[in-house]
Parts: C-alpha cells; structure tokens; sequence
C-alpha cells in the first residue's frame, strides 16, 4: 500500500474476505494507485459502514471495491450513501458458492448503480483493473502503466503461442 493519499476505498464485510480481497491490493500495488482498506458491515455494523462511506469524496478518494458474500447488501449500501463509483465483487462466502451474491449485485434497483465483476480472487483483480481504468482517464502516469500492462499481457499470449506451436511442429 503507498503512503500517498488513498484513491481507493477497499471495503469487506468480514476479515476472512481479506484473501480474496488481497487480489485487489496486489493489482493497485502493482500500478502505485494508493488505498485504503475496511472492514465494515453493511448488517452488523451498518451506521458505521454508511457514515464510513459518506466521508470517502470528501477526503479525496474516488472509487469504492466492495467484496461482499451471501447476500451482498455491502456494495448497493456503499453506492447508496456516496457519488463515488462502486465496484463489487461477489465472494464465494456461501453455500451457493457466491451465486447468491452475484445476482443480489447485479440486480440492485434503478438508480443505485454497483458495478459487478465475477466473483472471487478474479473478479477482485478485475475490480482493482476497471478502477486503474477509471482512474487513468485523469492521470497521464496510470495511463501509461496501463498501455505498457496491456501490451505486456499481449506479449505473453504471443510468446506462449510460439512455445506451443514450437512443440506442435516437433512432433
């Protein structure tokens, strides 16, 4: 996590999200986007979590990455109480395997918008990519990051496709 000022609200229901939520982290790590990082409740803790949420624009951050399992109330509280734009990440916390949370994501009501990646590490790491995006229309700096992460990405797939056909016309 950098010392800057914190861009990012990471925010969990529980602490045992935070293996999961740990994707997120590593993929804002990795492009020097600074965040904060909460466990708050949106059913046990939810005075807190809203009035947490309500300061986030007005100490600077701009995005909000809600995990949140079973029902997923977490991220539509967050969208509900802020501007900011949310992303949620279903977890697989249930015994529907996170199902449950994802269509609970998916279907908040017109007006509340929560952004919904896929559920678990994957859906996290794509959360913290669709706010590196979001923030690299404002900063030149995380927009290059970005150009030279996708292009590093292509990079890989080519040279694994050489690797394979080389092994393809060994045989």
């Amino acid at each position: 996590m950098s010392k800057e000022k914190p861009l990012v609200s990471i925010i969990m229901g529980s602490d045992s999200d935070l293996p999961v939520m740990r994707s997120a982290m590593d993929v804002l790590d990795k492009f020097g986007i600074s965040y904060e990082v909460k466990v708050s409740s949106a059913h046990r803790t939810l005075d807190r979590t809203v009035e947490y949420t309500r300061t986030l624009d007005k100490r600077g951050l701009k995005i909000i990455i809600a995990g949140a399992g079973g029902s997923a109330h977490l991220p539509g509280v967050a969208a509900a109480a802020t501007i900011l734009p949310v992303i949620g990440v279903p977890l697989a916390s249930s015994p529907l395997k996170g199902l449950d949370a994802l269509m609970s994501i998916v279907q908040m009501p017109g007006g509340v918008p929560v952004g919904c990646m896929g559920i678990g590490e994957s859906g996290a790491a794509n959360a913290a990519l669709l706010a590196v995006r979001i923030l690299a229309l404002e900063d030149d700096k995380i927009k290059k990051l970005l150009i030279k992460y996708i292009e590093d990405m292509s990079k890989k797939v080519v040279e694994k496709d050489k690797q394979l056909q080389q092994q393809i016309t060994k045989k």
